[in-house]
């Protein structure tokens, strides 16, 4: 590792400049590109306080050997020569959209002699028009089966077309007036461009010219009685008609734009585009990032569109879920490349506002099945317990991990969460939920329910013995369950329902909650939680179970009694699978809380006064409208309400205001 001072830029040799900077490696690589309205202010930001950045900018510091920098007159060069420079080296710590996917075109060949339609995929050829990217191929088929009728363009290979202009007859296509035959010369070549060209101005959005000449031939077909030409153009008008109702109506019809959504994670982000030309949504794409350095959402969307819209065609109108932060450079650069304005847009309100949520919904979908995908990989989950192992010391890979976490709101209804994974999966009926008894406070919580847990384990192996090979064998295929538990009389959570059975004590018949011990602790927090946890472990005298702390804020590991955290590569497995055991606990543990809130939140001061039954309790609350406007009522006003004597009243009264009630006969 390099010590960034060793290559700190003297003082004053930076200018105050907009510009562009490199830092490389000892190797010259170029390993991250930036971009800065005052490259002295932003380079400087670099070395001032290196304990206080990011720990990813720490790494691509340390990684460095060098920085240098290009000055440049105008915040919107600075922006051409970044993605310039990103596209030249790919850096390793910048931003990389990828594909989720390779999405399929509709490619229309207009640079050859005789234009071609067809599925194209990969990268964009010169003197071809592309419509999309659709979700599927077939999707493109049905739509061009639709148009041929309307306008017989050549699909053929270029094998196909040359064969059948050899020997003089054309392919089936051409029989059933699906092509218009030009390898044969049915067509002249400038005959058949013009139809290509009408086929790209209808996937272009120009469509109602097309019915409209159609419908009027019609007509005129009608009316010198050529009917069977009269209903193949009523055919070709349905055919047309058809191909539109494929393409949902979401917007006015003058409507040409992007819509574009994230969801993201700590670690990753998805981003979806929808394309909308002509009010209708023509095509669908999305992309997966790994976060390499720290950025949000507005830094998300401006290296997106930087990377996007590079060679791309720039819609007049793009729809962002937040600001970018050189908003005015990049619209300039944008409105520059397309030749007339672009306008960027937060939508808050109306259609627009609906349709950016259905894009982000389907941005969070693409967000949970790469994870999916990558969790379920084993090769991918082995190699994460190995680099836990190794970042923790630990003797073998840590197969079972338990991970618990905090939930309350100001110390009100404080939960805690025990979530488990097992070989990097999530074993969903080992999951418990607790009920905290003492409310001092995160760490104090962590404390007690790591006591709780493993008190419980220590008397289920003191009652039973060691569990026999039969039992583990027959734990390890246990079933995923739903988030709902019980609770024993202790106030430990049960094993959720409708999972696999837990492991059975043959003596009593009763579940073992508690009798597989983990190999690793995980606690949500940093380092004086991951101390409470050890400290609870310690004074039950159990020293042969690992423990962390995993920081939200900045990802870091902590090991109890450690000054300074462990920090796990950012493209660690191991990291991205601590952070799942995380989440999930963070997850589980919100779940209880806000049922626990929710039933709270129904009791009431009510609930609590002798004889009120529900009939009285809802005849008091019609009365008065709330149990606001109830409490600030007297006794002599509660009494109106049928079925109150004074005695009631009074205890109502008392209960509502925190005071004791006078002593009183019984009411009537």
């Amino acid at each position: 590792m390099a010590d960034p001072a060793t290559y700190r830029p003297a003082p004053g040799s930076i200018p105050e400049s907009p510009g562009v900077y490199r830092f490389r490696d000892p190797g010259g690589r170029v390993i991250y590109v930036g971009k800065a309205k005052s490259l002295r202010q932003r380079l400087n930001s670099y070395f001032a306080d290196f304990a206080g950045l990011h720990p990813r900018t720490q790494t691509m510091l340390t990684t460095a050997a060098s920085v240098d920098w290009t000055v440049v007159g105008t915040e919107v060069e600075a922006l051409q020569l970044e993605y310039s420079w990103i596209k030249e080296f790919d850096p390793r710590f910048n931003v990389k959209y990828r594909d989720d996917k390779s999405y399929p075109y509709l490619a229309v060949t207009m640079g050859e002699d005789f234009p071609r339609v067809q599925v194209m995929r990969g990268a964009k050829r010169k003197g071809t028009r592309y419509f999309g990217p659709y979700s599927h191929a077939w999707a493109i088929r049905e739509t061009v089966d639709l148009l041929l009728r309307v306008f017989p363009v050549r699909t053929c290979s270029a094998g196909v077309f040359k064969r059948a202009g050899q020997i003089g007859r054309p392919c089936l296509l051409g029989y059933i007036d699906k092509c218009s035959a030009p390898c044969v010369g049915r067509v002249t070549p400038d005959e058949h461009r013009a139809l290509a060209e009408d086929f790209c101005d209808f996937m272009a959005g120009n469509t109602g010219r097309f019915i409209k000449r159609l419908e009027r031939e019609m007509r005129e077909a009608a009316a010198v009685e050529e009917y069977e030409r009269a209903a193949r153009l009523r055919d070709d008008i349905q055919a047309l008609q058809r191909a539109l109702e494929k393409q949902t109506v979401v917007l006015g019809d003058d409507t040409d734009c992007d819509v574009i959504a994230l969801a993201e994670d700590p670690l990753e982000a998805a981003v979806q585009v929808f394309y909308v030309r002509g009010g209708r949504i023509r095509g669908q794409r999305g992309w997966v990032v790994d976060k390499v350095e720290e950025a949000g959402p507005g830094e998300l969307v401006e290296q997106f569109l930087l990377q996007m819209y590079g060679e791309a065609t720039i819609p007049r109108e793009i729809l962002v879920p937040a600001r970018p932060p050189d908003e005015a450079a990049l619209i300039e650069l944008l409105s520059e490349q397309r030749g007339s304005r672009v306008d960027l847009r937060v939508p808050q309100r109306g259609d627009k506002k609906s349709l950016m949520e259905t894009v982000e919904r389907n941005a969070k979908e693409s967000l949970a099945q790469h994870k999916l995908r990558r969790a379920s990989d084993l090769t991918t989950r082995s190699r994460a317990l190995q680099e836990i192992a190794d970042a923790l010391d630990l003797d073998q890979a840590p197969l079972r991990i338990e991970c618990y976490d905090v939930s309350h709101i100001q110390g009100e209804n404080v939960v805690a969460s025990m979530v488990v994974f097992e070989d990097g999966l999530a074993r969903k009926s080992e999951y418990r939920r607790f009920s905290i008894r003492t409310a001092e406070g995160d760490v104090a919580s962590i404390y007690e329910v790591i006591c709780r847990r493993f008190k419980r384990y220590l008397e289920e192996r003191a009652a039973t013995g060691e569990l026999d090979a039969e039992t583990e064998d027959a734990a390890a295929h246990d079933g995923a369950a739903h988030d709902g538990a019980g609770y024993d009389a202790d106030g430990y959570g049960a094993a959720e329902r409708g999972g696999a059975a837990t492991p059975i004590d043959p003596e009593t018949g009763r579940p073992r909650k508690f009798a597989y011990p983990p190999n690793l602790v995980v606690v949500d927090g940093g380092p004086a939680q991951a101390a409470a946890a050890q400290r609870a472990l310690d004074e039950l005298g159990i020293d042969d179970i690992a423990v962390c702390g995993l920081a939200k804020r900045l990802e870091e590991v902590w090991l109890p009694g450690d000054d300074q955290p462990v920090i796990l590569p950012r493209s660690s497995e191991g990291l991205y699978l601590l952070q799942r055991v995380r989440d999930e606990a963070h997850r589980f543990a919100i779940t209880y809380h806000r049922t626990k809130r929710s039933k709270s939140l129904k009791e009431s001061a009510l609930d609590h006064v002798p004889g009120l039954g529900p009939a009285r309790r809802q005849a008091l609350l019609r009365h008065f409208g709330s149990v606001k406007r109830l409490r600030e009522a007297s006794a002599e006003e509660i009494r109106e309400v049928p079925g109150i004597g004074r005695a009631t009243a009074e205890a109502i009264v008392a209960a509502l205001r925190g005071e004791s009630p006078s002593p009183a006969g019984q009411g009537s």
